[in-house]
């Protein structure tokens, strides 16, 4: 099991690296990994994306640097699916963004699927007695859908002081040529069913640089009070397009059903090609977790050329140390191998 020096040894790398002007941003997995969460278990950290094949990938570290995809107990030579079979109203092929988080002693999944009947995409839940599964939808129908909406995506579950769970998501009005907007809702206390109606957090795409979609909300908690990342903005890199206009941004929010306003500054985090301090193309759909007792936030971002071109249609997982700074999140320069 990796010690506090360890971690505290990964952020000296990463500065060091910035004051030898190496690139600021460098991914730690050059898999496609896109929207990833990451949880810390036993020693280990787990790490979950969009399908890319299988319906839930998982990777695993032991160092937030080094990672692998998981392996199938009764055959290591095969990726592991932590979810080999959706819940009953769910259709194979479109499953993205999950979350999971332990509740009572088991594993709760949150994630977007293509709901059969209807035909957009929604939000379910699924339990396993392990973090790599294999998660079980018993359900019949999705968690939450928003048809008149179009559709819904991007669960975030968050747990509060007071133990109360939360769950964030975006309507998929951009799907349907609609506004979006960040909407919040009490769960359970097992995680499994939402109580009362959802409330906007009164963000929507109403910035110029948020374009036509804001979505991935991630609700953090800190000593100054509630403040929720999102991402927005096409997230695709398109052949025309120098960069991604994929960004992070951040709101303010009074309490954890918001209302919420957007924080000044933001976006937070956004593509760039520099000479001194790297490529990045379409840094986005981030999650704020602890590792060995401080803040890192993963995200994604796509693989690029030398020249800071898009290679190949993978987005590669980053992580990276999580600073504060006057109440404004500040993403600090990522996590990667020390020198040898």
């Amino acid at each position: 099991m990796i010690r506090i020096a360890s971690a505290l040894a990964l952020l000296a790398a990463a500065a060091a690296a910035v004051a030898a002007r190496e690139p600021v941003h460098l991914p730690v997995f050059q898999e496609d990994f896109p929207d990833p969460a990451v949880i810390e278990h036993k020693g280990q950290f787990i790490a979950y994306s969009t399908n890319n094949g299988a319906n839930l990938p998982v990777a695993v570290s032991s160092d937030l640097v080094n990672w692998r995809f998981a392996t199938r107990p009764d055959n290591p030579k095969k990726p592991l699916d932590g979810m080999p079979k959706l819940g009953a109203w769910a259709r194979v092929g479109r499953t993205w963004a999950p979350e999971v988080i332990e509740i009572g002693g088991r594993w709760v999944l949150y994630y977007t699927a293509r709901h059969d009947k209807r035909n957009i995409q929604c939000i379910g839940v699924a339990t396993a007695t392990d973090p790599l599964g294999p998660f079980v939808d018993t359900a019949q129908d999705a968690l939450v859908c928003q048809p008149e909406l179009g559709g819904t995506i991007d669960a975030n579950v968050f747990r509060d002081a007071d133990g109360k769970l939360y769950l964030y998501y975006k309507n998929d009005g951009n799907a349907v040529r609609k506004p979006t907007e960040l909407w919040a809702q009490r769960l359970s206390d097992d995680g499994t069913a939402l109580i009362g109606e959802p409330v906007s957090l009164k963000l929507k795409n109403d910035q110029p640089w948020e374009a036509h979609a804001i979505e991935a909300p991630t609700m953090v908690r800190r000593p100054g009070g509630y403040t929720m990342l999102y991402s927005a903005n096409h997230f695709g890199w398109e052949p025309h397009q120098r960069l991604s206009p994929y960004a992070m941004g951040y709101a303010v929010c009074t309490g954890p059903m918001g209302p919420c306003t957007d924080g000044p500054g933001s976006p937070i985090l956004y593509s760039y090609n520099d000479k001194e301090a790297g490529c990045l193309s379409g840094p986005g759909h981030q999650f704020v977790f602890k590792g060995r007792g401080r803040d890192f936030i993963a995200f994604h971002g796509w693989a690029a050329t030398k020249g800071c071109r898009k290679a190949d249609d993978k987005r590669y997982l980053y992580v990276a140390p999580l600073f504060w700074k006057e109440g404004k999140p500040v993403v600090g320069p990522s996590l990667r191998a020390a020198a040898k």
